[in-house]
């Protein structure tokens, strides 16, 4: 006899009775369900399908993602602080609508597609705050190196003008220029006050055009102290 047949129950009943049938039927379910409980005993597809069918039925019955969605709040409000708004924005954007989704999923109660969505949201965001990082050291760079090639070039104008040189200088070329020289003196002053405070677009726009319009004054000044020169001579 083999295995299975001889751990069967044996009862004593009359022969072709019903409960000998039922009892029998029992008999072989039950070491049916054996068999297939076994995982080791499954072949491997088989096993491998049965257990993707579990955690398939474990996810769609899970809970919210009320973890990964707080994270990526979280790395949301990280972004925001690094100015990830006005640095990444399209990064930043796209964190916050992924997150919205997310809560809608859970409205939904597709807590799969919830997952999925906060788990992006979050990525979204942590790139946005690297971004944000990268861009506003890249700004403020720039923005330095603007502020200190302005005040150069005053400095030179001015020190044309009180030079020797600056004798030659029309009255009326000199007057207009050092008004000049004073108003981009406050726009500089200005893109200063925006570098300390850290609001390196703002002081970027006022920087704009700054330096071309210093340079003209100076070009302004050599032409006027050249053309006196001239007219000494002739």
């Amino acid at each position: 006899m083999t295995k299975d047949e001889r751990q069967q129950l044996v009862v004593a009943e009359p022969g072709g009775t019903e409960a000998f049938q039922f009892l029998a039927r029992s008999v072989m379910q039950r070491n049916s369900f054996h068999l297939y409980s076994n995982p080791m005993r499954l072949p491997t597809g088989i096993a491998r399908g049965a257990w993707l069918a579990v955690v398939l039925v474990a996810i769609s019955c899970a809970d919210p993602p009320h973890k990964e969605m707080d994270q990526a709040q979280g790395a949301i409000d990280a972004a925001r602080a690094a100015g990830a708004e006005q640095y990444a924005a399209s990064e930043y954007a796209a964190a916050t609508q992924a997150l919205k989704q997310a809560n809608d999923a859970v409205t939904a109660r597709d807590y799969r597609l919830a997952l999925n969505y906060a788990l992006e949201s979050r990525e979204q965001a942590q790139n946005a705050a690297r971004t944000a990082a990268d861009t506003r050291a890249k700004l403020r760079g720039a923005v330095e190196r603007s502020i200190a090639e302005a005040k150069s070039l005053i400095a030179q104008a001015r020190a044309r003008m009180d030079g020797p040189s600056g004798a030659q200088i029309p009255r009326a070329t000199r007057r207009t220029a050092q008004s000049r020289l004073k108003q981009l003196e406050g726009e500089l002053q200005k893109a200063d006050a925006s570098l300390q405070a850290e609001k390196y677009m703002d002081a970027e726009r006022l920087l704009m055009g700054v330096k071309q319009q210093i340079q003209s004054v100076v070009t302004t000044i050599s032409r006027g102290s050249s053309s006196q020169s001239q007219r000494r001579r002739t």
